[in-house]
């Protein structure tokens, strides 16, 4: 292939079509031969137009979730809504249906989240002006939004084939950074001299999820923590700037337990459960998707695939014990209800 130059690319939308497609491609190339014998480098013709393009976005030149969930779809009818039959993938791997079905369901999830990140802006807006009423309502627009997510995750079930996407689809969206599989990194041909670490897409690279934690007052430990912090640079810049600002706001969990509100505590209360039922339904998912066919070996097209995955998420943590821990650390922010005044006396 020839190298091309990205610099015909005008616009923003064309550099995340540029990012988008350089991304697939290059998953693709690395990815062919299982994971037996993925590539160690990854040609001039992809590497150089990929990082300059990168470059220009902020992003890192690997798939992210912000590729191949959130800029990853068209509509099979324009004038049509977006809902999942109307919903198409514009580049795909391996697994058919449920390839589209892993990506989409994605996509519908974190259009579920839109309210909530609408709520999180009015919250921390009213809190700036002690208008307790305003916090509440903002508060019950993030829990709907909360369960709404955990609801629309659910069609997974329908559209995602544990078999097709352990075996076959997952591998793809590995990354090479605490891959076992490419220890070293990949060499970017024509960019760097070394091979370059950089990690896998993952639902860790959810903007929204982030805000929420940030939004919660969640604290991750500090491995957890320090993963997660680290997956912000896998973001569009205007997304980790919201977390970053949204992180450094005054604590909204100290706000509400200053004002004596029993409703206030409750709304914030009912957050988190919903962001702990949200992190729960991850965990018994993931559990089908990847625990259970990694234990039973489920054959697959190519040769090898996935194996080397099985403890392993592909943004490179040891998945089960991140879920858990983000899970826990969830649990933790919940304001326990103050004892009555008799209660108190009696004590």
């Amino acid at each position: 292939m020839p190298v091309l130059s990205p610099n015909l690319l005008s616009n923003h939308r064309e550099l995340r079509l540029a990012h988008l497609a350089l991304g697939f491609i290059s998953m693709g190339y690395v990815w062919q031969e299982g994971q037996q014998s993925p590539a160690q480098i990854l040609p001039k013709a992809l590497a150089l137009p990929y990082w300059l393009v990168s470059d220009r976005l902020g992003l890192p030149a690997i798939l992210t979730y912000a590729d191949s969930v959130l800029c990853n779809w068209k509509l099979r009818d324009p004038t049509g809504d977006m809902e999942i039959g109307n919903l198409d993938l514009i580049f795909s791997f391996p697994g058919g249906e449920s390839c589209r079905g892993f990506f989409i369901v994605s996509l519908l999830v974190e259009m579920a989240a839109s309210s909530g990140i609408t709520g999180a802006l009015e919250v921390m807006h009213a809190m700036n002006i002690s208008d307790l009423s305003s916090l509440q309502r903002g508060l019950v627009k993030v829990t709907q939004s909360l369960k709404k997510m955990k609801e629309t995750f659910k069609l997974m079930h329908n559209h995602v084939d544990p078999t097709a996407f352990h075996g076959t689809l997952r591998i793809f969206v590995s990354g090479w950074r605490d891959n076992p599989m490419l220890p070293r990194g990949l060499l970017y041909e024509g960019v760097s001299n070394e091979p370059i670490l950089l990690s896998g897409g993952s639902a860790a690279q959810s903007s929204a999820l982030q805000c929420f934690d940030a939004l919660l007052c969640i604290q991750h430990e500090d491995e957890t923590g320090a993963f997660l912090t680290r997956m912000r640079e896998y973001m569009p810049p205007a997304h980790r700037r919201l977390i970053e600002t949204l992180s450094v706001c005054p604590s909204l969990r100290d706000f509400i337990l200053s004002h004596p509100s029993s409703d206030l505590c409750q709304a914030f209360n009912s957050c988190i459960s919903a962001l702990v039922d949200l992190r729960n339904y991850h965990l018994k998912t993931v559990a089908k998707y990847v625990i259970l066919p990694g234990s039973q070996a489920m054959g697959c097209p190519l040769r090898g695939v996935g194996t080397a995955l099985n403890t392993t998420g592909t943004g490179g943590s040891s998945f089960m014990v991140f879920l858990k821990s983000t899970r826990n650390a969830t649990q933790k922010a919940l304001i326990q209800e103050r004892p009555s005044a008799s209660r108190e006396t009696e004590i």
